[in-house]
């Protein structure tokens, strides 16, 4: 590699931003509730703190999203030419200034308890308003502030490179797309589908890989799964639960890219463009002193701090305000029809032969659960708690973590997004991870019990 070009500087602008972000997001460290990341542990922190607040700001910042969307929808976009941030924040299309209009409303009605309880009740609009979004909000603040140092400064040029060889025959993918897959794994899905997001508006992925990661690599945190291994009484089975999941995971992410809606996705970048990055090294150069130039070209053009605090507030509330109101408004109406409606019952029907087929004990019980989780991650091991046989309740617990897509947390964040996938594909994506990862886990808790 040509030393010429950089000196000691340009190395440690590289090295220290880089080991800090992968300290924030990747290194598990010890907390009360076991093991977690950093930035869990900063969240942690200001929700204890801003505790009696966080309902009555995030109402605001959801109130504040839909007043200047419908200001700039009755203004015209092009009044925002000369800030092209908040531009993109409040000129969206029609849908989804009906989306954040009626997200206001829906926080008005549950903060002030306004209306039906069907709306502001425990376990649907105050679930949301009084904890869910508790949790992105204090997420949001330090993910986003901190998102450059993973993106910005080589981190991703350096893996980019090193992993190509892994991602591109396996997966289909681009090497960075490791790192998203990282932070997800050890941090929480959130953070992946942020990642995928901005490096998809960035440029740095396709349509098809920005989908791909978003809807297959946004993987739960070992920080989730412990609750919800733990929620079904078996939480001193949690080695044995995450390498379930581990193991129907990675079958599904080898499968979910080769198969329709994912395979049909344009591989073109955000901006048309068809070329793809080349990853690959060049001549005189192996993939590791290849990836580490390219990493310190990466961060010798980044020079600016106040540049990286902007950078980092902009990301907040592009967060906070392309997020939250989505996750409010479908979020809550997914909650409405999983809580008192018979609609995730009926779509379970047809799995009762199907799980009686794989001799799953409580077969009827279990059938509810099998859809409801597209409405929220967490609702199928609150109904599995009552279920007597423990292999079912391990069958749903681990079916749960690997179906990756609810509308309460990840489906919203990406339907907030820029990432090409709509409302019915990640439905279609739901089911089909569905059907593929249940027979896994069964055969394997059949090993097990």
């Amino acid at each position: 590699m040509d030393k010429q070009h950089y000196n000691l500087v340009d190395h440690l602008k590289f090295i220290i931003p880089s080991l800090l972000g992968i300290f924030l997001f990747m290194t598990p460290v010890p907390s009360g509730d076991g093991m977690t990341i950093p930035i869990a542990i900063m969240a942690d922190w200001v929700q204890a703190l801003l505790a009696g607040s966080l309902s009555l700001i995030m109402m605001w910042i959801i109130l504040i999203t839909a007043a200047g969307t419908v200001i700039v929808k009755i203004i015209g976009g092009d009044k925002l030419d000369r800030t092209p941030f908040f531009k993109q924040l409040f000129n969206v299309t029609p849908f989804w200034a009906f989306t954040r209009v009626l997200a206001a409303v829906f926080a008005v009605m549950v903060y002030y308890k306004l209306g039906t309880e069907v709306i502001y009740g425990g376990s649907t609009g105050q679930l949301l308003l009084g904890d869910l979004l508790h949790t992105l909000f204090a997420v949001f603040l330090f993910a986003g502030l901190f998102l450059p140092l993973l993106m910005n400064y080589g981190l991703l040029d350096l893996f980019g490179t090193l992993m190509t060889k892994v991602m591109r025959p396996l997966f289909r993918l681009p090497g960075r797309s490791s790192v998203d897959s990282l932070a997800s794994w050890v941090g929480d899905g959130t953070i992946g589908v942020l990642l995928t997001s901005k490096q998809y508006e960035d440029g740095y992925y396709t349509k098809r890989d920005a989908a791909v990661i978003a809807t297959t690599f946004s993987v739960v945190s070992i920080t989730f799964t412990l609750v919800v291994i733990e929620q079904v009484g078996l939480g001193d089975m949690f080695v044995s639960f995450y390498l379930t999941v581990l193991a129907a995971g990675l079958v599904a992410a080898l499968i979910m890219p080769r198969i329709p809606p994912l395979s049909r996705k344009a591989n073109t970048y955000v901006n048309e463009a068809e070329d793809e990055i080349d990853e690959s090294a060049p001549e005189g150069h192996n993939m590791l002193t290849y990836g580490y130039q390219k990493a310190l070209e990466q961060a010798k053009k980044e020079s600016s701090v106040l540049k990286f605090f902007k950078e980092g507030g902009q990301n907040i509330l592009d967060m906070w305000m392309g997020v939250a109101p989505i996750v409010m408004a479908i979020g809550l109406v997914a909650l409405m029809i999983a809580e008192y409606t018979p609609v995730f019952q009926w779509l379970g029907v047809p799995f009762i032969p199907f799980l009686e087929l794989m001799n799953i004990p409580f077969a009827e019980a279990a059938s509810q659960t099998v859809l409801i989780g597209f409405a929220d991650m967490f609702l199928p091991s609150i109904i599995a708690e009552s279920i007597d046989a423990e292999i079912t309740r391990f069958i749903i617990a681990a079916l749960s973590v690997t179906q990756l897509i609810y509308m309460s947390e990840v489906g919203g964040l990406i339907l907030g997004s820029k990432i090409p996938v709509n409302f019915l594909e990640l439905f279609i994506i739901f089911v089909i991870r569905t059907i593929i990862t249940l027979p896994i886990i069964t055969l394997i808790a059949h090993f097990l019990f």
